[in-house]
Parts: C-alpha cells; structure tokens; sequence
C-alpha cells in the first residue's frame, strides 16, 4: 500500500514541477508586461496584460471542449478514429516525450495550448461557431531531423488509437499518413520554425489541427482569433483529481492573447469588432478572413483607419498571390473549407460580393488590366454560387415553381436567401 502510494506520489511529482516550471514562464511574461506599463516604451506590447486567469465558466466550457468526442475520419477501408480530444492530446504528448527506442521524438514539450475558434468559443459569453480544434505543443525543433521526430509522433499516436480488432501487420506509417492526414506543413526559415499536421478528411465535421512550435513571428491575424489557452493545469487536474469540475472545484486556467491586451482583445470579441496590426506581415494580408468577419457581421474598431489597413491588405494578398491561377485556387479552396454547412453556404455570395468591393476600392498595387482580371474572377465565382443557391432553393418546392419560356429562354422566379437582389425573374438556360 505504501509503495503504490509512493509511486504514485512520484509520478505526480513530476507533473507537479512541470506545472510549476510552466506557471513561473507565464508569470515571467506577465512581469514583463507589468514592467513594460511602467516604462515609456512604444512597442505593440507596450503597457498591455497579455495574460488572464480563466473564470468558472470559461473553465467549464473548456472542460466542455476537452471532453468532445473527435472523430478523425480515414480514407479507403481505414476506420474512422473516435477519441476525446483530451485523450488525444495526452497520447501525442505522451508519443512527442517517450524516449526513441520506445517510438517516441524523445523531446520536451514546453506547454500545450488550445487556439483559434475553439478558443475564442471558450472565452466568448455567446456562443462562438469554430470548424477546426486547434492545439499548440511547444516544442524545439532547432534541427530538421527534429521535425521527422515530431511526423513520426504522430503517426505512432494514431496508429496507437486504431481500435481494437483491426490488423495492423501491414499497416505502415506511410499508409496511416495517406488515410489521416489532410495537410502537412514545415517551415523553417527567417526565424520561424515550426510544423502543422492536420487531422481529418471529412468535410462538415471538425478537424483536428496540431500545430509544433519553437518560434513563430506572427501568431494571429485579427484580435479575435489570437487567444492561446494554456490546458497544461487542466490536464494535470484530470489525472490528479477524482472528482469532477464545479464551481468551488476547478484548476486554475490561464490564457493569453498574443494580440496585445487581453482585455481590449476579448472586449473585441464580446462586441463583435475587427482589429489588427501590421496586415501586411500575414500571409494573404488577412485578406480573406476579414471579408468572411464583416459578412458575419463584425464591425472595424477603428473606422477612420480601416481603409488604411484595407490597402495594406489588398497588398499584402497579390504579392503572396500573384497570378490569376493562384488566386482562383486560393479563393476556392477558402470557400470550401470555411463556408460549410447550410447556414455558411447561405453567406458566400455576400462574402464574394463584400469582397469584390474591397478589392475594387482598396487594391492600389495592380495594372488596371490585372485588377480587372481579378474583379472579373470574383464576379463568376459569386454567379457560380448564386446559380448554385437558386438550384437549392428550386429543388426544394414540390411541386418545382412555375417557369416562364420567352425569346428562347426559361425564367424562374428567384427565391431571396438572405442577401439582398434587386431583380426579380432569372434567366435560367436556353
């Protein structure tokens, strides 16, 4: 009895002192940024609390979060992985430390993070909507065989999550990559190191999207989305604790906006307002994402300046995309991959024609032939998805609406979505 409670008092130990390790870093960060209030320094994290402590409920809806089931689908006869994303979080954690001889990268993991719109779902006091689950591991990655290791971590953690009474003689971790895997980045260069795996290939479902850090310049596009909640003390309370998250029960969460300022970033979130800083440091400008906020209704914090920012976005987006080729494949696969669902798919001709004016009014970096072609782009691609909300909406009456055939053509009367159209009968086909 006494040696299970000592070896357990060992193990607990040891998290104990990585919890503490992690608490001082973020305290550290939180001195500095108290330091940097009383100076008179006129950088972005000038005078700002980067960092704050997570409420009950906050918490409560994290634990929410941590608790969903994830279901990471694979192509061809690979089954379809159904794991909690705690669990899921913990075995790749597990997989990234555990010595090489045994699988594992053999690394330290600095902390773990929770980003993005799940995130923003946490710390939001209305319900936020997010697509993808998006998980940070601190980690170095000061040399390329440093990256493999995290790749092959990975890997060994979903073919460690296969189920019970699949064969996995044949199974190799190029196949678990080809069924599991939807995207793959690493980047390496000017200052920044750090990769991006992907999880999940079904489309309308969340994917998984784990992100391997040792240093990344630019962390957020807009204050809205640049909150990081550190799940480290969350995780250590799952597998201390044997009771269950209350009010008068809970860890102790912090979180932190790499924004700046908590606070005026979750005041941003709370109202609904755009803001940002340097947009021409984003890849694509920010461009996109910030056409899809101001169709979901989100308003510029600073009015006076956001046609300032507009042009630095514009910018930013045709030096990144240059071609038209480029642009096309970016803007579809935006469309894809953001705009999904009944109620999403009713905004994309909205989004495209918000879009159209900002590049019409903004853009100042084209030749006049160039800017047409890409206006021109964006028209038919909203023409596209008009047609196809049309064809939707016409499918839908039983018995279909009544058609009118004049001077060779069929006219069907338009059904109004939620955007607004001034014309009232459409030509359909010849």
């Amino acid at each position: 009895m006494i040696s299970s409670f000592q070896c357990g008092s060992l193990q607990i130990g040891e998290e104990c002192r990585r919890h503490v390790t992690i608490m001082e870093s973020l305290s550290n960060v939180k001195n500095r940024n108290e330091d940097s209030s009383t100076g008179s320094g006129g950088g972005d994290g000038g005078g700002q609390q980067r960092l704050a402590v997570l409420s009950y409920e906050q918490v409560r809806r994290l634990n929410d979060v941590m608790d969903e089931v994830v279901s990471i689908h694979g192509r061809g006869n690979f089954p379809t992985l159904e794991v909690r994303l705690r669990d899921l979080v913990t075995v790749v954690r597990n997989k990234l430390e555990a010595d090489t001889a045994s699988g594992g990268a053999g690394m330290r993991v600095r902390d773990i993070r929770l980003n993005g719109g799940a995130a923003s779902h946490v710390l939001a006091t209305e319900s936020q909507p997010y697509n993808d689950l998006d998980l940070i591991f601190g980690v170095e990655l000061s040399g390329g065989r440093n990256f493999d290791r995290v790749k092959t971590a990975v890997l060994g953690s979903l073919f460690d999550l296969l189920p019970e009474g699949v064969s996995r003689k044949r199974i190799t971790t190029c196949s678990l990559k080809e069924a599991y895997v939807s995207k793959m980045v690493k980047v390496n260069q000017d200052g920044d190191r750090w990769s991006l795996i992907s999880l999940g290939n079904s489309r309308g479902h969340k994917n998984v999207e784990l992100k391997f850090v040792d240093s990344m310049r630019r962390q957020f596009e807009f204050s809205v989305d640049s909150f990081q909640i550190v799940l480290d003390s969350l995780l250590l309370f799952y597998k201390c604790s044997e009771l269950p998250i209350g009010e008068n029960f809970y860890p102790t969460v912090v979180g932190e906006s790499v924004y700046g300022d908590f606070q005026e970033a979750l005041y941003h979130l709370h109202k609904k307002l755009i803001a940002t800083r340097h947009p021409e440091e984003i890849r694509g400008g920010g461009l996109l994402k910030y056409c899809n906020l101001l169709v979901k209704a989100y308003q510029p914090a600073r009015p006076d300046y956001i046609k300032t920012l507009e042009r630095y976005m514009c910018s930013r987006f045709f030096i990144d995309f240059p071609d038209i080729g480029q642009q096309r494949a970016k803007l579809e696969n935006y469309l894809w991959n953001h705009f999904v669902g009944l109620e999403e798919e009713s905004l994309k001709y909205r989004y495209l024609m918000l879009l159209h004016s900002v590049v019409e009014e903004s853009t100042v970096c084209l030749m006049s032939h160039e800017r047409r072609q890409t206006l021109s782009l964006i028209e038919e691609l909203a023409y596209l998805v008009l047609c196809q909300e049309q064809q939707r909406l016409l499918s839908q009456h039983h018995p279909p609406a009544a058609l009118l055939f004049t001077n060779g053509y069929y006219y069907a009367p338009v059904q109004h979505p939620c955007y607004h159209c001034t014309c009232t009968w459409m030509a359909c086909s010849s």
